[in-house]
């Protein structure tokens, strides 16, 4: 599973750009391109590698621009995680909405007041990922927020029960975030980026 790196509340956005329409399975393949050479290569998340490579991550792409489909999708996917408990966690990915980085926490504040408003407060949590991440009164051009920072827009939804066992067996879990910062800072914007492109090595084709 990947976690959030860190806890801030954030404003700034700028648009992003997507020049052409993506297949189902190209996102998800430029997806765990991502989580492959980015997250679990660099250990952005220790937690994330086991349950990659088992296969316990469910990639739902969505891809409606119709925010009312995007929270449906949401609860239609804890209702998932609700039965299938082989499966750990999920990434829902927005490919064709929320380029906005301001329209995307929009967004992510009506999400998780829908997992408080249908009982799932406890049981689930979302971590938010976004091309554009930016964390409040940061440089968008610092490093760090590549942290969050991921292909598309997306939700991450995680089981609870799952967080907190992890978490319990890492020594000293507060120092991941300042781990991250420090590593992606050292790493410099150029590395980073070269690292995010070559993910999206599936070249973005026309319909």
């Amino acid at each position: 599973m990947l976690v959030n790196s860190n806890d801030k509340l954030f404003t700034v956005s700028k648009t992003a750009c997507y020049r052409y329409q993506m297949t189902t399975e190209q996102v998800i393949e430029q997806t765990k391109n991502w989580i492959s050479s980015f997250i679990i290569k660099y250990n952005i998340c220790p937690f994330a590698k086991n349950e990659f490579m088992h296969d316990r991550i469910r990639y739902s792409v969505i891809k409606s621009t119709n925010t009312e489909h995007c929270l449906q999708a949401l609860y239609t996917e804890c209702q998932y995680l609700d039965t299938e408990t082989d499966i750990e966690t999920t990434l829902i990915i927005f490919p064709d909405h929320f380029g906005q980085f301001d329209e995307y926490l929009d967004f992510l504040s009506i999400a998780e007041t829908l997992l408080l408003e249908q009982n799932y407060e406890g049981v689930y949590q979302l971590a938010s990922f976004h091309p554009d991440y930016c964390f409040d009164g940061e440089n968008p051009l610092d490093p760090a927020n590549y942290t969050n920072r991921s292909p598309y827009p997306m939700l991450h939804l995680l089981r609870e029960a799952s967080i907190e066992a992890a978490l319990k067996s890492y020594l000293k879990p507060e120092s991941i975030p300042e781990r991250n910062i420090k590593l992606t800072r050292e790493m410099g914007l150029e590395k980073i980026q070269g690292i995010f492109n070559q993910a999206l090595k599936t070249e973005k084709k026309p319909h």
